[in-house]
């Protein structure tokens, strides 16, 4: 059996601490959760609304915003080893006590630079003192943003937001000391202990997750974590057949902020039909002795779970957003089951806060990532981020960057009601596999980027390296190819950042995620967005709700037309004409092309690819819809 003592205690408390100053160079669903509790509002026109949140107030603003003072003319990049050395050495910064590194030295910008931009970044250190004091930060929904506060509990403005954070930390760490330890047990295995858990949740309530899971989780761990993150039913499938007969001993966490999140109302809804289908008491499973609700207080979620007798359940504050969970029940509970040191995580989180509350630029990490990515994009977000892990554990990272970058920056409008259509793009790989994908073209091809280095310096456990030749080992590779690529890259004027760690552990990823959470918030303090809603995020599901209101519609429409006697198949402009849509006879079109895809209605005459020739209607009549 796995031990448990290092799942949620270690050498370094939690707890907050006098912390010594960093030295640089330069400064030496269940049942309850039925279909017809997703509304989806029926609206005459649908393809006219999609994508509409313009305030009623907007001023139009320059794309062009890289034409302006701060860029008057960028200069060439150094070149001359000398002076990039020196370059190297004055800019690099170092925090001794987690063992990393950040290097800006191959981003261009000029001391002229970042003495212009000092005033801005005074201004986003206020405003993040103020955030961490309680400041409302995210005025759309009259919400504080307090994450930071997770790692440090004394930050937290009052008491009560204090031993809520507390409480449910020490809840965490007591439920996966119990579980992993086997005084919690599945009802169908007395004598046994859970060994899978099935995490059910999307988005910030499964990136961050994955993330950590992939980086920290041992090669053997107490409990194996699979996720069903998405409503796509093939993917569900494998996710449950890959558990087999171990589904009896999997312990099922369903996480949902709002408690109604469809793609997870809809994941927890295929579980149950899997363990039905399976033989086993999903009641008695999984609501009174398998599942576990990550939600907030009175959701409709957490409602379910309290009256259903559910395990656990853990809360999710609504002062944390999804994409800023990890360090949360979200992201804690399945690390804890997973043997991960949760504890290590939050402190390496809140050491990296501490560095970061410096008003010092040059001594700032997460100011010195937001210098850098103004400076690259022109603070406009005219460049993408390429970020290279140069670690298999870190795969992951670029797709939790991704959401957390881009939900974050990607915003229409300013504070001040300008049309800005700000943002960031991400995406990556890992090293080496770039340099057999894309490495070509970013050398090469359009100079439309920056990259971001992640290099690991510790490459296996001491006294497991060896040598392939003499004097390389298998590590001394992945170092060269990482250092080439950097070099290459730079040859060509190709910008890079690198941050370096000595090695993968539960410290240094919650360091990390510190880090760009809160270079995230500087940068949109410095281009002047709100970094904590996401008003495109609700448009699409609202868009979505459309799309499935017409979908009931549609059947409506073909059902009466195939219980007629004889049976009447449909044209399109005749679908269309009896829903009293005809503006949304495209997506009427893609409607009855899903539909018949999947042998829930019959093309009479005519194909798919040919939309105009197609007459369709129901395999079977369905009387009782008739009359509903």
């Amino acid at each position: 059996m796995a031990s448990v003592s290092g799942i949620c205690s270690s050498s370094s408390s939690f707890k907050p601490k006098h912390f010594t100053a960093r030295s640089s160079p330069s400064s030496a669903l269940t049942p309850s959760f039925r279909v017809d509790s997703l509304t989806f509002p029926v609206r005459p026109k649908l393809a006219d609304r999609i994508l509409t949140f313009t305030p009623s107030v907007a001023r139009e603003v320059s794309a062009d915003l890289s034409k302006n003072d701060l860029f008057p003319q960028k200069k060439g990049l150094e070149k001359d080893p000398g002076a990039l050395w020196s370059r190297y050495v004055d800019w690099l910064y170092q925090h001794k006590e987690l063992g990393l590194f950040l290097d800006v030295s191959r981003i261009g910008f000029t001391d002229e630079f970042v003495e212009e931009m000092e005033p801005k970044f005074q201004a986003a250190f206020r405003a993040m003192q103020e955030l961490e004091k309680g400041a409302i930060a995210n005025p759309d929904e009259g919400r504080m943003v307090g994450h930071y506060w997770l790692r440090n509990y004394n930050l937290a403005p009052n008491q009560f937001l204090r031993s809520q954070i507390n409480n449910a930390l020490d809840a965490v760490c007591k439920f996966a000391e119990d579980v992993v330890s086997g005084k919690i047990k599945p009802p169908s295995s007395p004598e046994g202990r859970f060994t899978h858990i099935l995490s059910v949740g999307i988005g910030g309530s499964a990136l961050g997750p994955q993330f950590v899971a992939e980086a920290l989780a041992p090669d053997n761990p107490p409990l194996k974590i699979r996720f069903i993150d998405n409503t796509d039913p093939a993917g569900i499938d494998h996710q449950i057949a890959q558990l087999g007969p171990e589904l009896a001993s999997t312990l099922v966490i369903v996480i949902s902020k709002s408690g109604g999140t469809p793609e997870t109302r809809n994941g927890l809804l295929e579980v149950q039909k899997a363990f039905r289908e399976a033989g086993l008491d999903f009641a008695k499973q999984v609501l009174t002795s398998g599942g576990v609700a990550i939600t907030q207080e009175k959701s409709l979620l957490d409602n379910t779970a309290r009256i259903e007798g559910w395990l656990a359940r853990f809360p999710m504050f609504d002062w944390v957003g999804g994409r800023t969970s990890e360090m949360s029940a979200v992201g804690l509970l399945p690390a804890a089951l997973q043997g991960i040191d949760v504890r290590e995580m939050l402190a390496g989180a809140s050491l990296m806060d501490e560095a970061n509350r410096t008003t010092v630029v040059r001594n700032n990490p997460a100011a010195l990532l937001a210098l850098c990515w103004y400076w690259a994009s022109d603070g406009v977000g005219s460049k993408d981020m390429v970020v290279l892990p140069y670690k298999d554990s870190l795969l992951l990272f670029s797709r939790y960057l991704q959401q957390l970058v881009m939900e974050s920056l990607g915003k229409e409008f300013d504070l001040d009601g300008n049309r800005v259509n700000q943002g960031l793009t991400v995406y990556g790989n890992k090293g080496s596999t770039d340099q057999h994908a894309y490495i070509q073209q970013l050398r090469e091809g359009v100079h439309n980027f920056f990259a971001t280095f992640i290099e690991v310096l510790r490459d296996r456990p001491p006294g497991h390296d060896w040598e392939l030749e003499p004097g390389v080992t298998c590590g001394d590779y992945l170092f060269g190819m990482l250092q080439g690529t950097r070099s290459a890259l730079y040859a060509n004027d190709r910008e890079s950042i690198t941050v370096t760690v000595q090695e993968v552990t539960p410290r240094s990823v919650g360091a990390m995620i510190a880090l760009y959470e809160r270079a995230v918030g500087i940068y949109a303090s410095l281009v002047k967005i709100n970094a904590y809603h996401q008003p495109g995020v609700e448009a699409g599901k609202k868009a979505a709700g459309e799309v499935l209101a017409l979908q009931k519609r549609v059947l409506a429409v073909l059902n009466e037309a195939s219980c007629k006697e004889p049976v009447e198949p449909l044209t399109l402009d005749e679908v269309a004409d009896r829903c009293h849509a005809p503006e949304d006879i495209e997506m009427i079109y893609k409607i009855i092309a899903h539909m018949a895809a999947n042998d829930r209605a019959l093309i009479a005459e005519g194909s798919c690819g040919s939309p105009r020739s197609i007459k369709v209607f129901l395999g079977e009549c369905n009387v009782d819809d008739l009359y509903a």
